[in-house]
């Protein structure tokens, strides 16, 4: 029988707790679930790619089927090297169905064979984004409950003098 591979591309610059739901929800869907971190010289990151990636194997640990990767170019061309066809992408909103509309179209273009599955978190991270969670670190907030905890250990090395830290880890001080 014929493994179904699905690659889940993103800059997860940290991975967020939104972003676990998705990966948890496609591994009950898919043999198996590459987590693809973006590797693009034109953005500017605040973690690097080894970074993110660590965060996201520490994070994804025991979850079956799922492996974490690095990626650059054209998620297509990534898609083929895996031998894969299944792209997932999330929304949280009806706001992101514009832009990730366009993205399935032309990768479809670009590849007849790519399928874009659509997973909606859970209503608890509709409104998370990698982003918020940064500007809210930066400010001092906790973020133990936006992200999992090897994120909020880097956020809180990253952004010194924050509250970033788990609180859990606080506590048994």
């Amino acid at each position: 029988m014929m493994q179904r591979t699905a690659v889940y591309p993103g800059s997860f610059d940290p991975v967020t707790r939104g972003h676990l739901d998705i990966i948890q929800r496609a591994s009950r869907l898919f043999d198996r679930v590459i987590v693809a971190a973006a590797e693009n010289p034109a953005k500017q990151f605040t973690f690097s790619v080894s970074e993110r990636l660590r965060m996201l194997e520490q994070s994804v640990r025991g979850l079956p089927g799922v492996e974490v990767d690095a990626m650059g170019g054209l998620i297509v061309d990534y898609l083929k090297a895996k031998n894969a066809y299944i792209l997932i992408r999330g929304l949280r909103a009806v706001s992101d169905l514009d832009y990730e509309f366009q993205m399935a179209s032309i990768n479809r273009r670009l590849y007849p064979k790519v399928e874009t599955v659509f997973l909606m978190p859970d209503e608890r991270y509709t409104y998370l984004s990698s982003s918020i969670v940064k500007t809210v670190a930066r400010f001092g907030a906790q973020v133990d409950e936006l992200v999992p905890p090897p994120a909020c250990r880097a956020l809180a090395r990253r952004f010194r003098g924050g509250r970033a830290e788990n609180s859990r880890a606080r506590r048994k001080r």
